[in-house]
């Protein structure tokens, strides 16, 4: 007798699309997804929560995660040896970690909640296992992402905001 083959677990991404389909702010990610693909996705993402305050990554850090932001917002700190000086903050429908999932690079910037924050994790292993099983959905992701830190990139301010 054949075992029967586990399949992933979905999850529900509903808040996560409303809250890119709500975004206003300039460098909000864009829905690259219909509901099917949104559906498919969701095996590959982990839910994560922060509490207000809660650090989520350091500057420096060599962890290459994407985390996409359902609620809340993410505070963007620089650190050098005199200050700490608050470069941006993330809102609800926008992504962060997204200079080191592409860069291979250590982390640009510190990230915390400013609030408490619903969040999904994309880690680099699950987004190969993604390209190599869904490539359209990958690629969609990728692009929307990247998409997202052009904008930030252009833009003087917030530049160093690119984590």
């Amino acid at each position: 007798m054949n075992a029967a083959i586990p399949t992933p677990t979905r999850l529900d991404l509903q808040g996560l699309v409303n809250a890119i389909a709500q975004a206003s702010a300039e460098d909000s990610l864009t829905n690259p997804l219909n509901t099917e693909q949104w559906d498919a996705l969701s095996s590959y993402l982990q839910p994560y929560s922060l509490a207000a305050g809660q650090l989520l990554f350091n500057q420096g850090a060599a962890d290459r995660t994407l985390y996409l932001v359902e609620s809340g917002s993410l505070s963007v700190h620089f650190e050098d040896e005199k200050s700490r000086v608050r470069m941006a903050i993330v809102p609800a429908g926008s992504v962060v970690g997204e200079g080191a999932f592409f860069s291979l690079r250590p982390r640009s910037a510190t990230v915390q909640a400013a609030t408490a924050c619903k969040l999904w994790a994309l880690t680099a292993l699950r987004f190969t296992e993604l390209s190599n099983r869904q490539p359209a959905i990958a690629l969609s992701v990728a692009m929307a992402v990247g998409g997202v830190m052009a904008k930030r990139l252009a833009n003087r301010r917030r530049r160093v905001a690119a984590t």
